[in-house]
């Protein structure tokens, strides 16, 4: 195996997730060089991967003129495998060896992660599932410790009180609610996000009882997931977010609305996820969260 083209999913937490069965492949094929379908919204997050070839963009909304010019880019090069943890085809409109494809496969388990890494199952059969990951260079992790620079202690919550759709938006006042009760156990809160979940995130600061910095709207992907690395815990609603969180070894605290959070909770052997009666975040227990960000944070 020389090359490989490796076709991920589109939004930030499920690309995320597709990150195992990347890793995956390469402790199979260590000297393969792997080309990637992407989005761009989660594009940035391969960019520093030291194994990956060329990255080609996958736009829906250039429909089918979009379509078919990546087709035309791709059928370039003949692979050696095809990997497409999509449903639409489009590795056997491409010119491989062998593919892999979800046609047929048979699920890990419940979880998102177990699903996508059960697709390369004939040249997995130990089964073997790596953790979700980002790489991260020096550039990102020097623009984090910059704007972190002035806070104090080494005990810092990450927080993010958006998501993007407003069913899976917990009340920011909870999330202050939260935070006050840990803070015997916090020096900062930092609040992230993109410039979208402003309005959340200014509510968590305004209702905070210990110091904060709101950094909403400032950070790239690699600069946010360098920012939550360096904290303790992830809280957070059903996003991309936390799995960042899980992708840089930060345990995580995730508040589910609707959706399935079996399956979407951040893949980390330090997680807890809350989901709400009739899935709804307004039936969610406040003091069941705090007990367990608690619980991690002391652990």
């Amino acid at each position: 195996m020389k090359q490989i083209l490796f076709i991920t999913l589109s939004n930030i937490g499920d690309a995320v997730m597709t990150t195992p069965t990347l890793e995956r492949l390469h402790q199979l094929f260590p000297n393969a060089l792997i080309d990637l379908v992407c989005d761009a919204r989660s594009e940035i997050l391969f960019e520093h991967c030291p194994y990956r070839g060329e990255i080609f963009l996958k736009d829906k909304k250039q429909g089918k003129k979009g379509l078919f010019k990546l087709i035309r880019q791709l059928r370039k090069k003949r692979y050696d495998l095809i990997v497409d943890l999509r449903t639409d085809g489009l590795a056997y409109l491409l010119r491989a060896k062998k593919r892999l494809t979800k046609f047929g496969h048979q699920p890990y388990g419940p979880h998102a992660v177990e699903d996508l890494i059960s697709i390369i199952d004939k040249i997995n059969p130990e089964k073997q599932i790596p953790p979700t990951r980002i790489w991260l260079d020096k550039l990102h992790l020097n623009q984090a410790n910059e704007l972190t620079s002035s806070l104090t202690g080494k005990h810092w919550l990450a927080i993010g009180a958006g998501a993007n759709w407003q069913p899976k938006i917990w009340d920011s006042k909870n999330f202050a609610s939260v935070a006050n009760a840990l803070k015997k156990s916090l020096d900062v809160v930092i609040l992230l996000g993109g410039s979208v979940d402003a309005e959340y995130n200014s509510e968590v600061v305004a209702h905070l009882e210990i110091p904060s910095i709101n950094l909403t709207g400032q950070t790239d992907l690699l600069v946010t997931s360098a920012i939550i690395q360096q904290c303790i815990l992830f809280l957070g609603n059903d996003s991309g977010l936390g799995h960042l969180a899980s992708a840089v070894d930060t345990p995580t605290v995730t508040v589910f609305g609707p959706g399935k959070p079996e399956r979407y909770h951040p893949w980390h052997p330090h997680n807890q996820w809350l989901c709400g009666k009739a899935a709804s975040l307004d039936n969610i227990d406040t003091d069941a969260v705090i007990n367990a960000a608690r619980q991690l944070i002391e652990s």
